[in-house]
């Protein structure tokens, strides 16, 4: 080590220090970079608020001993109930009205689209690059870092989005069951209600406040993935880029390419690894006889029937005929066919998985989008209107409410899952690897059902 490397560290401390001057150097050489600055411990950022929400629970009421006292606290609130026009839910939404917090951030108008986060996230991996004169083999790498690179992100931002919706549906979900939690607080404190139903309100309450925690938790960590892959370091940053987001994943085309014959034979034809494989394995068959290839599984065969399918083989399984154990080309042979049949049969199995997975879930997204939240919207507002007609309770119109939130959450999941699928397929069409369904962690829960009266 040289003496100038030695007092490299030294210098650098009084340089950020303020302590050294470099006066022979350019402005541009002075200019700290951004990825500098990231590294530097020092560097200050706005601290960012990261705990969770923790709702209260709602607490079970005093009640007046004095059966005076009680029947006052009856009239006072049968009368404030009796001064709106429908009652309870209108009491809440007055008071929500009046405490509600004005200054909600708002989201973009220009989203950060999925391919605005591609472009963004290149500028930290300068080596998926195409190098000019590169080798094929090189080439070939680089192409198949660049997809897994392209997969994640996607990956990563169709997370961050549907996390985010989820946790702004279970939001609205807690919102619901705190209402009816408060209301049966007051009844009974009015006491027209037993301890026991409130009890069931406070139970809903805390199981959905718990689900609410699992989709922050689930929100946070997608958001984080996202901004790893994107290069953002500073916490303010990172806690805005769930506005920078889309507020729902699009929506999946009407209608899928029908058409299922070809589909293995279009995944086979994008595979550069394994048409070199085939290459390969030709020139190595090639120059083994048939009938030596006949004798190897020949010799196979018998080896494999002294297995037993009760027990598990004591030894590895050894060929009769040593003559074709030395014969170095026809092991050769064997290995590079059995290899690419492997390789075959798994990108065809892969083909088939891939497509029929995209397909199921194009009409699991169209069932639950199209069909199943009308259907829940409609009961909603068939609610609403009983509830207006005093023909249902605040809590049955409350329960419609969490029930369309649920069947919401279960539209964004499945359009989610849809367009992973869609991510899997255009992968494996691009000669990429295949991730089985099932790979990827779903999103967090969409809060408990409904507890009944």
């Amino acid at each position: 080590m040289t003496p100038f490397q030695r007092l490299c560290p030294l210098l650098h401390r009084l340089a950020m220090a303020g302590l050294l001057a470099l006066p022979g150097l350019s402005a541009q050489a002075q200019a700290v970079s951004e990825a500098q600055r990231a590294a530097d411990p020092n560097t200050p950022i706005p601290a960012i608020a990261t705990a969770p929400a923790r709702p209260s629970p709602v607490a079970s009421p005093p009640l007046p001993a004095d059966p005076a006292e009680a029947l006052k606290q009856w009239q006072q609130a049968n009368q404030r109930v009796a001064a709106f026009p429908r009652g309870h839910i209108d009491i809440l939404r007055a008071e929500a009205k009046d405490t509600a917090d004005t200054a909600q951030p708002q989201r973009q108008a220009s989203p950060l689209s999925a391919d605005d986060a591609l472009r963004q996230s290149l500028r930290l991996r300068p080596g998926l690059l195409k190098a000019p004169g590169g080798s094929a083999l090189a080439q070939f790498e680089r192409h198949q870092a660049l997809l897994a690179h392209v997969a994640e992100l996607r990956r990563a931002w169709v997370d961050a989005v549907a996390t985010g919706q989820a946790l702004r549906l279970q939001q609205a979900r807690q919102e619901a069951t705190r209402s009816g939690a408060e209301l049966g607080r007051r009844m009974v404190q009015a006491g027209n209600w037993s301890q026991a139903r409130l009890l069931r309100e406070q139970l809903a309450d805390a199981r959905e406040a718990a689900s609410l925690l699992q989709a922050q938790q689930g929100a946070l960590g997608a958001r984080e993935r996202l901004a790893r892959l994107l290069g953002l370091w500073q916490g303010d940053a990172v806690a805005q880029l769930g506005l920078r987001l889309p507020a729902e994943l699009p929506a999946p085309p009407e209608t899928l390419d029908s058409h299922a014959s070809g589909i293995e034979a279009r995944v086979l034809s994008s595979d550069a690894a394994l048409s070199l494989q085939r290459i390969d394995a030709a020139r190595e068959i090639n120059a083994t006889p048939s009938a030596q290839r006949a004798a190897w599984d020949r010799a196979l065969q018998e080896s494999a029937a002294s297995l037993d399918a009760a027990t598990l083989p004591a030894a590895p399984l050894s060929l009769e005929d040593a003559r074709l154990g030395k014969d170095h080309g026809l092991e050769r042979a064997v290995s590079a066919e059995a290899g690419l049949l492997r390789a075959a049969v798994e990108r065809r199995s892969a083909a088939r998985e891939a497509w029929g997975h995209l397909q199921m879930q194009h009409a699991l997204a169209q069932q639950t989008h199209s069909v199943i939240l009308p259907l829940q919207t409609a009961l909603e507002q068939e609610a609403q209107l009983r509830y207006n007609g005093m023909l249902q309770s605040t809590w049955e119109l409350l329960d419609a409410s969490r029930e369309r939130l649920a069947a919401t959450a279960a539209a964004a999941q499945a359009r989610r899952d849809f367009w992973l699928a869609h991510l899997d397929w255009q992968l494996l069409l691009a000669g990429g690897a295949y991730q089985p369904p099932g790979a990827s962690a779903s999103m967090a829960p969409t809060g408990s059902s409904p507890q009944g009266h």
